[in-house]
């Protein structure tokens, strides 16, 4: 015998400015559900109506189905600023209806999500960069006052800070200094070594590799790796302080965020990387000459001989300038976007992220500038 399919039943009664929506049978889902066309009908002709009630006295049953219902009614009162009686409608649907529109839907997450055109986009990207380059000038201006007060002997922050930020950022920073530069020397000269002998200009790994590590390898190679240990450190310790209202605590009490929390950063990494690259440049060396000794027929005294005639005190000291300009951009962009950071745990990630995105971008870009500037000056 064919099971008889359950039907729901609305009768809509409307009385001058008040409407009740009277509700019977089966109001769940697999029941023919009455069309919502009947509603809309009373609120698209004329006035629409000022009250809204329910009678539900005959419903057998519901579950979701009529909670979608009675969103939809929701939704067209609110659109039409009429006030809704709950108290008509079964026991328990009237709180499952309220905490259901308790916290509002956010805007681009449903199925009516607009996608934007190209221009929008765009401009969009236009108007986010000129902020993100507003915001940066304004970082940049707030820095180099700080560092005016710090050489006029107004800056307050703590020594004791600045001392830990430098052990922080040297003396623990070596082993991986020491383990990437090494390797790195150790493929410049393995890579050399293939072409060189080639021509039987064996010796001339000296001067690939230490011309390589002085001018270029050493400052960027040590660069890219305080970006990514120290510049991402610096982002998420100031971006939790963002998170906990210490930064506003400092402001409260009459301190400097900038002087307190961003000078003794960036001093510290603007003293250690000069002395990071030194070393890294050592140890780029030394890598080069074991495999240069190792597999060419190249002893130690003539690679070290030749290293130190290849190297001059031009080439020294464009290492060390870009070893500066590098040390203010790995802190600056650290310190930059952990004062930047939202007020929460999931912005102090983003910001730790954009730290590192940032700083290496920048070191790139500030290694091409200074190539094209040391080459124009003879350097």
């Amino acid at each position: 015998m064919a099971q008889t399919q359950a039907t729901a039943e609305l009768d809509v009664q409307r009385a001058g400015d008040s409407l009740v929506l009277e509700l019977a049978g089966e109001w769940k889902f697999g029941a023919a559900i009455p069309d919502f066309s009947q509603v809309e009908s009373q609120f698209g002709e004329g006035k629409p109506p000022s009250k809204l009630a329910f009678e539900s006295s005959k419903v057998t049953g519901w579950d979701t189905a009529l909670m979608t219902f009675l969103q939809k009614v929701g939704d067209l009162a609110k659109l039409t600023k009429t006030d809704m009686d709950l108290s008509g409608l079964p026991n328990g649907a009237e709180g499952l209806l309220k905490l259901a529109t308790a916290v509002p839907k956010k805007e681009g997450t449903g199925r009516d999500q607009k996608h934007e055109g190209f221009f929008t986009k765009v401009g969009n990207a236009t108007i986010a960069f000129g902020k993100e380059l507003s915001e940066t000038i304004e970082f940049i201006g707030e820095c180099t006052l700080s560092l005016l007060r710090f050489f006029k002997g107004k800056a307050r922050f703590r020594w004791t800070d600045l001392w830990v930020i430098v052990q922080q950022t040297g003396a623990e920073a070596l082993p991986i200094v020491l383990l990437i530069n090494f390797l790195v020397g150790v493929i410049l000269a393995f890579v050399g070594a293939v072409q060189l002998q080639k021509f039987g200009a064996d010796i001339y790994v000296a001067d690939l590799v230490g011309l390589a590590m002085v001018r270029e390898m050493g400052a960027i190679m040590t660069g890219i790796i305080m970006c990514g240990r120290t510049g991402a450190a610096f982002a998420a310790s100031l971006g939790s302080m963002k998170v906990s209202e210490e930064i506003d605590a400092l402001k409260t009490l009459g301190l400097s965020p900038m002087d307190f929390l961003v000078l003794p950063r960036m001093l510290a990494l603007c003293i250690m990387m000069p002395m990071l690259v030194l070393f890294a440049d050592f140890i780029g060396i030394l890598g080069g000459m074991i495999i240069g000794t190792s597999m060419l027929d190249v002893t130690v005294s003539q690679f070290v001989n030749r290293t130190i005639g290849a190297i001059d005190l031009a080439n020294f000291s464009t290492g060390i300038i870009k070893a500066i300009v590098i040390g203010f951009i790995v802190a600056g962009s650290g310190c930059m976007r952990g004062m930047q950071c939202g007020s929460s745990s999931a912005a102090v990630g983003q910001a730790t992220t954009s730290a590192v995105v940032t700083g290496i971008t920048l070191i790139i870009v500030a290694d091409a500038v200074f190539a094209v500037l040391f080459n124009i000056l003879g350097l």
